[in-house]
């Protein structure tokens, strides 16, 4: 197994709620670059892929059945849209631990973090959460997941191909219902418009101190807009998102050319 970086120093507890439980098995790390990341092309890629990806979905889990816990007195379709999804959550870990111990990986083989939970268990309010977790983590899932379909099929993996597909579905209907609850709360009480805005940006705060501005320069795919307007997003607010994106992907374009000059001297000297 490829080696771990050293740690990096641990994050602002204050920012942080506390992580959920995880057995002996497990080791917990605090910040991406503390993870195994390997490059595109390596042996293990795939399958520490799917390690990482069956924690989070734990996390998934964990953190809707907290809302469950923590917000008792929403109304019961609320109550159950939000068990729906711990069932989805649920049969989403059971699949990538099933596809991972098939090719061979063992629980606990790679590290793993908590991030989406401490950040999301720290939100104070229920539309918080779900526009921090359904509309900002799992929509990103729906952009990366459509790219990752059509990589694992030009590669003949098709049942990893279609692991993605069942977990695309369901992300989009976690996405539409936080965005549809979100709508209601705007209109019944205009106090929730604030909450959300409070929430998304602590979230993005505490992201950027766990994921690092390497991680974040890292991320490859545009914008899912048939997945987004599937899951509730207005039209332009997907017309917004993709233009941001294709600046940032221009902006590394450009950053990357700049800097083949200087590679190219440097090994001429």
């Amino acid at each position: 197994m490829a080696t771990r970086p050293s740690v990096n120093p641990s994050l602002d507890p204050a920012m942080f709620a506390p992580g959920p439980a995880r057995d002996a098995r497990f080791t917990v790390v605090e910040r991406w670059v503390d993870c195994v990341n390997l490059p595109e092309g390596h042996d293990e890629k795939t399958i520490e892929f799917l390690h990482r990806q069956m924690n989070e979905e734990i996390d998934g889990l964990e953190t809707t059945a907290r809302s469950l816990l923590d917000y008792p007195d929403v109304e019961w379709d609320i109550r159950m849209r939000l068990a729906r999804q711990c069932s989805d959550e649920a049969r989403h870990v059971l699949m990538f631990r099933r596809l991972f111990e098939k090719r061979g990986g063992q629980v606990g083989q790679y590290p793993v973090m908590n991030f989406q939970y401490r950040i999301i268990t720290k939100v104070d309010s229920l539309p918080g959460r779900l526009a921090v977790q359904n509309r900002s983590f799992e929509a990103e899932g729906i952009d990366a997941i459509e790219p990752a379909i059509a990589e694992a099929s030009s590669h003949g993996d098709d049942e990893l191909a279609t692991l993605f597909e069942f977990q695309l579905a369901d992300e989009i209907g976690h996405v539409r219902f936080a965005n549809d609850y979100i709508s209601q709360m705007a209109r019944k009480d205009p106090r929730s418009v604030m909450q959300v805005g409070r929430a998304l940006n602590y979230a993005s705060q505490a992201f950027a101190q766990v994921m690092g501005q390497e991680a974040i320069d890292g991320v490859k795919y545009g914008v899912n807009a048939q997945g987004r307007l599937e899951a509730g997003f207005r039209p332009e607010e997907v017309e917004f998102l993709a233009s941001g994106r294709a600046k940032m992907a221009g902006q590394r374009a450009s950053d990357s050319a700049s800097k083949e000059p200087e590679s190219r001297e440097d090994s001429s000297s």
